[in-house]
């Protein structure tokens, strides 16, 4: 499928992503708004990523940009063009006519996407066209949608299929072997415009132009660990920009002053650096994680970092968690007493559709979470409990399907109350991050929470917790999608484990309480309790016959059962 035609979706760039995996390309994510990794992708120029690692990645940075590692891997050869100059020089190779997949990059230029060549080791090169560079083996470029810094996208000038991908003109192939694998002499033709600055393309050059001032401080940085002198440094550092033709003393000294801080700042207490970074975060954590928080890059310095940890599991700072290497859970240093004498044990006038009240009691802080398959009515039964509850205190709605008042506006005038009736409940469009817009002290209704794809429904119980653990004297309604074969909401069992009350609809017209934490009647158990209605008009609920227990016949003579 084209890229150009992927699904609009709430993630447009998890879509994508997943979608040039289909195609068999090797994606990894990148920073957003920049070009460097987030990972280290080395191993995903020989192994494509999973569907699941894409999906996981993207939903622990869901505006990460896509990069797609070019070779073999991807059989992807891109050519970059940088100006004008660069396309005008690409004509004589045959690529007037080339109708394959192009990008047009922030800035203005292009990216031109072939198929691999077959039997050739060509990894990257930059400048020997003029105004182009290429990406074979060893390179990766962004792919639409992602942005730069400015939030300029990259974008799709001929959509990418393998159908329309071509093989390069071989007169490009050809004078790209010649210029890096240096068998022709590249001066005897001015016409190629082509640099005559000799570099290997099977080895990456660490002082061509753009890389030189990283490759210098690199340089002195290691000396600088390696406790040669400053003096030493300088004589190094000075003979190689002078290769080049160039003498700048004030450049060399620069370097060497940042790479001897640098080197000095490693030289710190280690542990303490560890165990202030441990305090600082809080959950799971890797320790790759951590050594990119602390810069940490040496093997020496590696090792010692293993030593910390292990210092730091016996200090009672970290336990070991599950089953993968480097993965640590920080131990909750704090305590947060329950003032049990002081507590207030009246609970909320809160009213339910259905009477649901009638058998369960709701108080401060409590999560309700309505488990509802699809088209059955969960936004029918949020907005009614909005609407019965609007005046005991203030509403919070947070929709994530009715973004366009036209529809939410529909919806309304259903239910034959006047707008003065809803002003009161203040509508907002949410997808995401919960837990950032509660209103701590109020009714918060949320319509529903996303539940991503299967890969993710583990995720679910923690997320309904983070969106508890905000409640002060508020409550929170939480409608989360049901699969028609299952008991409970998507995320099993596990999305009860906060929830005071837990209520399912059915298509059929069937709400069930699976779960009630504390009963209106201590002698009536309302756990399994089920009520038959009828659904007016996409909005009234109206029952059918009395609440029943499970077994009992349905007002229809057929028994409900699971």
């Amino acid at each position: 499928m084209p890229v150009g035609c992927v699904a609009m979706a709430k993630n447009k760039l998890l879509e994508a992503a997943l979608t040039y995996e289909e195609m068999g390309f090797s994606v990894i994510p990148i920073i957003p708004g920049q070009k460097k990794p987030m990972v280290k992708w080395e191993s995903f120029q020989k192994q494509r990523a999973t569907r699941p690692q894409i999906i996981s990645w993207w939903s622990a940075t869901p505006d990460a940009n896509i990069g797609i590692v070019t070779g073999e891997i991807s059989d992807l050869f891109v050519v970059d063009i940088d100006t004008e100059e660069g396309q005008q020089n690409l004509l004589q190779y045959g690529f007037d006519n080339a109708s394959t997949p192009i990008v047009k990059t922030p800035r203005g230029g292009q990216h031109l996407y072939f198929k691999y060549p077959k039997g050739r080791n060509i990894t990257i090169g930059a400048g020997k066209i003029k105004g182009t560079d290429f990406r074979g083996n060893g390179g990766y470029v962004l792919a639409p949608p992602s942005k730069n810094g400015e939030g300029k996208p990259y974008q799709w000038i001929v959509d990418l299929s393998h159908e329309r991908s071509l093989a390069m003109p071989e007169a490009y192939l050809k004078i790209i072997s010649t210029l890096y694998i240096g068998n022709v002499d590249k001066t005897k033709d001015d016409s190629l415009q082509v640099s005559t600055e000799s570099t290997n393309v099977y080895n990456e050059n660490i002082w061509e132009v753009g890389k030189r001032d990283d490759s210098l401080f690199r340089l002195a940085y290691t000396l600088a660990l390696g406790k040669c002198t400053k003096e030493y440094a300088f004589q190094v550092l000075i003979s190689i920009t002078e290769s080049w033709g160039e003498h700048d003393e004030k450049w060399i000294q620069d370097k060497i002053e940042s790479a001897w801080k640098r080197a000095k700042s490693k030289e710190r207490n280690l542990m303490q650096d560890i165990r202030d970074d441990i305090v600082s975060t809080s959950g799971v954590f890797l320790s790759t994680e951590q050594a990119k928080r602390l810069q940490l890059s040496t093997r020496e310095e590696l090792k010692n970092q293993s030593i910390c940890l292990k210092r730091a599991v016996t200090e009672g700072l970290i336990v070991k968690y599950g089953s993968k290497s480097g993965q640590w859970r920080t131990v909750d240093q704090d305590e947060e007493p329950i003032d049990w004498e002081n507590a207030d044990t009246t609970p909320l006038d809160i009213k339910f559709p259905l009477n649901v009240h009638e058998y369960v009691k709701i108080h401060k802080g409590n999560v309700i979470v309505v488990a509802g398959e699809s088209n059955a009515g969960k936004t029918a039964y949020c907005m009614n409990f909005a609407l019965k509850n609007k005046d005991l205190m203030p509403v919070n709605y947070m929709s994530s399907e009715m973004k366009e008042g036209s529809e939410l506006k529909i919806r309304m005038d259903e239910f034959h109350v006047g707008d003065s009736a809803w002003r009161a409940i203040k509508f907002t469009f949410r997808t995401d991050n919960y837990p950032d817009k509660i209103n701590p002290d109020g009714i918060n209704i949320i319509d529903y929470l996303d539940e991503g794809s299967d890969a993710e429904a583990y995720k679910m119980p923690m997320r309904i917790r983070l969106i508890a653990d905000k409640l002060q004297s508020g409550i929170v309604v939480i409608a989360i999608q049901k699969d028609p074969n299952k008991q409970f909401g998507f995320g099993g069992a596990g999305t009860m484990n906060r929830s005071r009350v837990y209520l399912t609809i059915q298509r059929k017209g069937i709400l069930t309480i699976e779960k009630a934490k504390i009963w209106r009647d201590k002698n009536d158990n309302p756990d399994r309790k089920f009520i038959q209605f009828k659904l007016a008009a996409g909005c009234r609920f109206t029952p059918v016959g009395q609440w029943k227990k499970q077994g009992e016949t349905l007002e229809d003579e057929t028994t409900l059962e699971r």
